[in-house]
């Protein structure tokens, strides 16, 4: 289990970055005056504001709920509820499901939220064109138009999880009029508008009061931050230039624990940190020397060295907490001296010189040059690229062009990678492509349990990547904040569950 704490903190003096006057803003807010505003922190912009055709998690942490709505709703304890849809029937074989939707949704823009919208989001997702992240889980769904306000969804496979997918970015419900220009002019159901995108400072969202349950929100405008250097993380906080700061550098952290104008939350995640290998360049495409990767990495020191010691250490890509899990940390455990003979048993003349794709957020920076050290005793020469996100996601995940990269994938079900050759770190085993063919048609708990747990020791024992990681994210807050989110099992800010204490 992870350790998930919460400690309500307090804080001595506000330093004033600016002289816009925000911070005189949140020291009003901290004597606990009501407000409609909040200033949210994230370490990374995103490069778009359609998460339905972007990778990064980083539009979704804006978008949804916001933005846009999706049929059902995930809740911070990984429980889905409805959202677009006010309720559903599921055959008893698990792979048709029936949808009633809201009556009462619209878009932005005034056209009507219906059954063909659901149709020709889902129909786009799967799309030949489609860049959604999850264009394969939307490949084997028909969507069926029942009537104007029922659809039926038919999936090719058994997935248990189907309803909490659908409530994840990727399946936002979008106009199909206006979708195109989603990526900068977003329209969607939810409860927030774009007011203002200052691209590389900040973005500004504004309550949609048109919105079904727009007189429920507290929050009326909410501002999102994009600060991705730890220090400056650390004295927005401290000035009241942000008032929430989900996922802060873990390195901040200490300092807000013994201060009382401030929360700390210790949230459990479905994350995984990796080191991703590409299994299609030699002589990574050597099983021994993957293995040797593997066995030259201390776990707990990465842990301490990018994640500031919160962490729990995984063997595979997959969680402590999640259905199925099995503890595999020692398929390849740390072990120096085991690399360097896995090197030479491969023929591998040393330094054998790699370089590690580093994206900007503070643990893949932080972490790389803990790895790197570690490598280096193996006999690994690795040198750090740092890459902005934008870079990483072209050069990386589009043309697979790396060795390594220091990478935490956040999707909760994201094991099916691992079945897809063409993904980008190239594993490609038929017996996993087979095994993982059974786990979608398994009907049964008990059987699917033991299928992922096989899944599980095979990505392992064939060292696919070096497996780091489960993080914790900490968010530290001005300690009036109401509503936060205690876990994150998605990324996301809803903006819908935030008041400030003292508020109407």
């Amino acid at each position: 289990m992870l350790n998930r704490r919460t400690v309500l903190t307090s804080s001595a003096a506000l330093l004033a970055l600016t002289g816009s006057g925000v911070h005189i803003l949140a020291a009003a807010q901290s004597a606990g005056s009501p407000s409609s505003a909040i200033t949210i922190g994230m370490s990374l912009e995103p490069p778009s504001l359609d998460p339905s055709a972007n990778a990064a998690s980083s539009v979704g942490e804006i978008t949804l709920y916001n933005i846009y709505e999706t049929l059902t709703k995930i809740n911070a304890d990984g429980s889905v509820s409805p959202l677009l849809a006010e309720s559903w029937e599921v055959s008893p074989d698990l792979k048709t499901y029936t949808f009633k939707l809201r009556k009462e949704a619209r878009f932005h823009n005034g056209e009507p939220f219906n059954a063909e919208a659901v149709k020709f989001s889902f129909d786009r997702a799967k799309a030949a064109n489609s860049t959604n992240k999850d264009k394969a889980t939307f490949a084997k769904l028909n969507t069926d138009v029942i009537d104007d306000h029922t659809v039926r969804i038919t999936n090719t496979d058994v997935e248990p999880e189907l309803l909490f997918m659908l409530g994840q970015a990727t399946a936002a419900i979008v106009e199909p009029k206006s979708a195109a220009k989603n990526a900068s002019a977003p329209t969607g159901t939810g409860p927030y508008q774009l007011a203002r995108w200052s691209r590389g400072t900040s973005l500004q969202l504004k309550r949609w009061d048109e919105h079904p349950r727009a007189n429920q929100l507290r929050i009326q405008n909410a501002t999102f931050r994009f600060i991705s250097d730890p220090a400056a993380q650390v004295a927005s906080l401290l000035a009241g230039d942000v008032d929430v700061f989900p996922r802060v550098s873990p390195r901040s952290v200490r300092q807000f624990e013994s201060n009382k104008d401030y929360q700390v939350i210790v949230s459990g995640s479905r994350a995984k940190t990796i080191l991703a290998i590409n299994n299609r360049r030699k002589p990574l495409n050597d099983l021994r020397v993957r293995q040797a990767i593997a066995a030259a990495i201390d776990r707990r020191v990465v842990i301490d060295g990018a994640g500031d010691g919160y962490g729990a250490a995984i063997g595979s890509h997959y969680v402590p907490g999640a259905f199925g899990f099995v503890d595999t940390t020692g398929i390849n455990a740390y072990d120096p001296e085991k690399a360097i003979r896995l090197l030479q048993e491969a023929g591998v003349k040393t330094p054998l010189k790699l370089r590690i794709a580093l994206p900007p957020t503070p643990y893949a920076r932080q972490g790389g040059i803990v790895i790197a050290s570690m490598l280096a005793k193996v006999g690994i020469d690795a040198e750090l690229d740092n890459v902005e996100w934008a870079q990483w996601l072209n050069n990386v995940m589009g043309k697979h062009q790396f060795d390594m990269t220091l990478i935490s994938h956040v999707e909760p079900f994201d094991l099916g990678n691992y079945a897809n050759p063409q993904y980008y770190w190239g594993y490609d085993s038929e017996p996993f492509q087979k095994l993982f063919e059974q786990i979608k048609t398994a009907t049964q708990p008990a059987e699917r349990a033991r299928l992922l747990g096989s899944a599980q020791r095979q990505i392992a024992e064939d060292s696919v990547n070096a497996f780091l990681y489960q993080p914790q994210w900490v968010t530290v807050a001005n300690k009036n904040v109401r509503g936060l989110w205690r876990d994150m099992p998605v990324f996301v800010n809803d903006l819908s569950t935030l008041r400030w204490s003292g508020a109407n």
